[in-house]
């Protein structure tokens, strides 16, 4: 793997690390402020709306401006936006509005980091180590994504809200790790009418490889997503306490943690396209077993296959996405996948508290499971081309190696 990826690997360590530190100590914060449940809503809703209302912008901007400098640029005004944060905090008089204009700034911010962040991946690293390199990203997002909420509970404990001026910090690690990432090569600007800004759109509506890829991605997340349920589980179904509701968190990101190693040290996947249905399949199953499982040990088996299994489809997933999209235009669609995702997790979350109101959690997820399963097999039948995959750098637009090996340019 490429000395450059690692400086890669340490920007995207920080960011995700102040990424789930941020969605703890302000919630933390507002609340003893407030006592108002609906403003961790609104937390939420400020970080996430900036995301569909700029995704045009952001990927145009990623694939007409040197991905280098857009990714320095994101770190260093979040780093300003976090200090605003800890000037906030810090007042008398606690302004809620200006709290949630800094937290749509960070928003704001993630809108143009997120595409960015996938897109200059294929950059930095050969075609042929692009799966393990997506491994490696995806295990350090989640194994930072897991200790952040530890070190901010301990921050917030010690240091109260100067918790955001670590996370200022970090982001000062991350902005300069990415100081250290090649010049890349530049290539032509994506222009600025219409059809050039939703370019990615369109293409991804053309692809049917990259189209099914994403399309799994969505449903099978809104279908079967359990995690917001687990508080219901560990309390109604298991009879657990918090302790216990915590292991019972970590799991998924544990089990992804240790398949996205194996997939690193793994030579180039074969029969992709299998591998990948196999690995929904895998999914539901284990939706399946953690739904009916009053055992405690046995949802945790459950919920660690789950993650493991999502690890290797979104490795899969994310690998051929780039891998088949041209590289002027990857921003775009890296940005339309954002959407995708971005909507696939909260409208799982709203579709699972909302229907467990209604039919009890254990029907809830038993029914997203049965659903999970039919979004697997359906897609079988529905995307011939991606069960047919084999090797997934043989989706490598002709021109890629060229891009990948030229180095001399700043992009």
């Amino acid at each position: 793997m490429p000395v450059d990826f690692f400086a890669f690997l340490t920007a995207r360590a920080a960011v995700s690390l102040v990424t789930a530190m941020l969605s703890i100590a302000i919630g933390w914060h507002l609340y003893q402020n407030s006592g108002d449940p609906f403003d961790l809503a609104l937390v939420g809703l400020m970080q996430i709306m900036p995301i569909f209302l700029f995704f045009f912008i952001t990927g145009w901007a990623t694939d007409s401006l040197p991905r280098k400098a857009l990714l320095i640029i994101c770190t260093i005004t979040d780093a300003v936006i976090l200090i605003g944060i800890t000037m906030a905090m810090l007042a008398d008089d606690l302004n809620l509005t200006v709290i949630f204009a800094l937290l749509f700034a960070h928003g704001g911010v993630k809108a143009f980091y997120t595409p960015a962040q996938q897109a200059i991946i294929p950059n930095i690293v050969p075609p042929a180590m692009l799966s393990r390199a997506i491994a490696l990203n995806s295990t350090i997002g989640k194994v930072f994504a897991t200790a952040g909420p530890l070190l901010a509970g301990v921050l917030i404990t010690v240091i109260d809200v100067y918790t955001y001026l670590v996370a200022a910090g970090l982001m000062g690690i991350s902005t300069i790790a990415y100081l250290f990432l090649p010049k890349l090569t530049r290539l032509k600007p994506a222009g600025r009418s219409l059809d050039m800004v939703l370019g990615g759109v369109a293409y991804v509506r053309s692809n049917s490889i990259v189209l099914g890829a994403i399309a799994l991605d969505l449903f099978i997340v809104l279908m079967g997503s359990v995690v917001t349920l687990l508080p219901v589980y560990a309390a109604d179904i298991l009879n657990v306490g918090p302790e216990s509701l915590g292991v019972l968190r970590g799991m998924p990101a544990l089990g992804g943690v240790v398949v996205g190693l194996g997939l690193a040290a793994l030579p180039p996947m074969r029969r992709s396209g299998l591998c990948l249905f196999a690995a929904l399949l895998v999914f539901a199953a284990s939706i399946l077993v953690f739904a009916v499982s009053t055992i405690f040990w046995v949802s945790l088996v459950a919920l660690f296959v789950y993650g493991a299994a999502d690890m290797v489809s979104v490795n899969i997933r994310m690998t051929l996405i780039q891998l088949a999209t041209p590289d002027h235009l990857r921003g775009r669609v890296s940005a339309v996948n954002a959407i995708f995702i971005s909507s696939s997790n909260e409208m799982g979350d709203v579709r699972a508290g909302s229907a467990a109101a209604l039919l009890g959690p254990v029907t809830t997820v038993f029914i997203g499971g049965l659903a999970a399963l039919g979004v697997a097999i359906g897609g079988w039948y529905v995307f011939p081309k991606l069960r047919h995959l084999d090797r997934l750098a043989d989706l490598c637009p002709p021109d890629e190696s060229r891009i990948n090996g030229d180095k001399n340019d700043q992009r």
